[in-house]
């Protein structure tokens, strides 16, 4: 299906991998001169779909970025509040240990020392509160309970004398 070169009389010894070169080569100028006049036009129309790619594929990149560093954060959460609760399950063993090694060795506890010194602290107010002044009242008379000297104190008459 060669047609033949209008360029070039048509010649029966022409080879035919001649002449498709050649239309080859012609198809080739032909798509470079198409570009040139219309190259600026498909590379703009080339950038443009560069930068929507681009902006595309940005956009999915920082999807992703802020899935897996919301997923960090939540690991890093979960990790902390483990962490939290080891150390306060190995604090509570430390002072159950300490409390029972001074209730072993005699010391009172917190909360003894705290009742102590509320005790304390309200018999200082006492102290410094001056008591309310009683009103005054007679002075009972004094009896004796014991018989032999309540016998020695009683008057007997005397006769004569």
């Amino acid at each position: 299906m060669t047609q033949p070169n209008p360029e070039k009389p048509s010649s029966s010894k022409s080879d035919p991998i001649k002449d498709s070169a050649q239309q080859i080569w012609l198809a080739g100028l032909g798509a470079f001169a198409k570009m040139q006049q219309e190259g600026s036009k498909a590379f703009e129309a080339l950038v443009k779909d560069g930068a929507g790619m681009q902006k595309k594929t940005q956009q999915a990149a920082e999807e992703t970025l802020a899935q897996a560093q919301a997923r960090m954060a939540g690991l890093a959460g979960d990790l902390g509040t483990k962490t939290a609760a080891g150390w306060g399950k190995l604090e509570n063993i430390f002072e159950e240990r300490v409390a029972r090694a001074l209730e072993h060795l005699g010391m009172p506890s917190a909360a003894e020392l705290a009742a102590l010194r509320a005790r304390v602290d309200a018999l200082e107010a006492q102290l410094k509160t001056p008591p309310p002044a009683a009103p005054r009242r007679a002075a009972p008379r004094k009896t004796t309970d014991d018989p032999a000297r309540s016998t020695s104190r009683r008057r007997t008459p005397r006769s004569g004398g």
